[in-house]
């Protein structure tokens, strides 16, 4: 079975979880989530796409329980 692709955080991504007050909320999911979050926002094809799924990420940190709708 072939390996999924492990993203790295982009700085945008580390500075938006750092500013919203999440990043322990994202670093306490397990690491599968965390790579989902990352790879589902960067292969975003517009800047509107990628904000959207910033803010629901941020959402869900915040109310969790949620996990990529």
């Amino acid at each position: 079975m072939p390996t999924r692709p492990r993203y790295e955080m982009p700085d945008f991504i580390r500075d938006a979880l750092n500013a919203r007050g999440v990043m322990d909320a994202y670093q306490s999911r397990p690491l599968y989530q965390q790579n989902d979050y990352i790879g589902w926002i960067t292969r975003a094809k517009t800047e509107a796409t990628r904000q959207k799924r910033i803010n629901q990420m941020l959402d869900e940190l915040e109310h969790g329980g949620v996990y990529i709708r």
